[in-house]
């Protein structure tokens, strides 16, 4: 057991660092070099660095660049709300990711020349960058903080709502702050960005996409290992095979698609013969807990 949980931590923090990785990329990489502005709180972090360089005439540390930093300090209210809502398991990871984040946004160098010279092409490739990154981060476990924050504790008390929303609207304000500070077409652009960072973090982060399973066994105690091993309820109905004439269990329940795994291992392990029936994206009303951690 002991080696089970040693590679699950394993592969979570491989996970956490390549998605902080993709994500500083996408927007160090991609945005930065044409002067377009990330959406969310990296946005509001280059909107600061933009005041203290440009207004306040901060001097610039040689390597070393301000919006890192600046990132990582307007996280700590909401690390301290995260904390309350989550619990210390989350935030424990979520806090190296911030400080990771953090470190990466300060340390990649921007490209002087852009890698991409077509606006629209950097902000649909760093849009994806960044967006399977922070999805790829949320997926883990963890949460790169800023907007991620606000959308996990948000998603946990409302059950329906999507993480990536969340950075959506913030990005509207940060954008409406830049339509006074730029020209229309720069605003528009990282508007695009920030949209196809949204979508992306919602394709990625698994625990938004709900399943349906339908299970058909003849053996007892996969309710059971259903609902003590997942935490998931089940319903239960007495069925009669067609052709076999054969009495048997059907089981139906509701999951987040990253449980599919478990119970697919849950379901081989008590009945090898059992048949399954999983419906993808099965909309949910009514109370269904949202996790974010295992």
């Amino acid at each position: 057991m002991e080696l089970t949980l040693n590679k699950k931590t394993l592969y979570r923090a491989a996970i956490t660092v390549l998605g902080n990785l993709s994500y500083a990329a996408g927007v160090n990489l991609m945005i930065n070099p044409i002067h377009l502005y990330s959406g969310g709180f990296t946005g509001i972090a280059q909107l600061i660095r933009t005041f203290l360089l440009d207004f306040l005439h901060v001097p610039e540390i040689a390597g070393l660049d301000y919006m890192g930093i600046i990132y990582f300090l307007i996280n700590v209210p909401f690390f301290i709300m995260a904390y309350r809502i989550m619990g210390r398991k989350f935030c424990a990871t979520t806090l190296v990711s911030i400080a990771m984040a953090s470190a990466l946004l300060s340390i990649i160098p921007v490209p002087a020349t852009p890698i991409v010279q077509d606006r629209i092409l950097a902000s649909v490739v760093g849009g994806i960058a960044s967006g399977f990154g922070a999805g790829l981060v949320l997926r883990a476990g963890s949460s790169q903080g800023g907007q991620d924050l606000i959308g996990v504790c948000l998603a946990k008390t409302h059950p329906d709502f999507k993480v990536g929303v969340i950075g959506i609207i913030i990005s509207v304000c940060v954008y409406s702050i830049c339509l006074f500070l730029y020209d229309v077409e720069t605003v528009l652009y990282s508007i695009i960005f920030a949209v196809m960072t949204g979508v992306v973090i919602d394709k990625v982060h698994t625990q938004n996409i709900k399943i349906e399973a339908t299970i058909f066994t003849k053996k007892e105690g996969v309710a059971e290992a259903i609902m003590t091993e997942l935490r998931r309820g089940a319903t239960t109905w007495e069925g009669l095979g067609a052709y076999t004439k054969e009495d048997s269990h059907v089981i139906v329940t509701v999951l987040s698609k990253y449980e599919e795994a478990q119970l697919r291992e849950i379901v081989a392990r008590i009945d090898p013969d059992a048949f399954m029936i999983i419906n993808d994206n099965a909309r949910v009303v009514g109370n269904f807990q949202k996790r974010f951690t295992e």
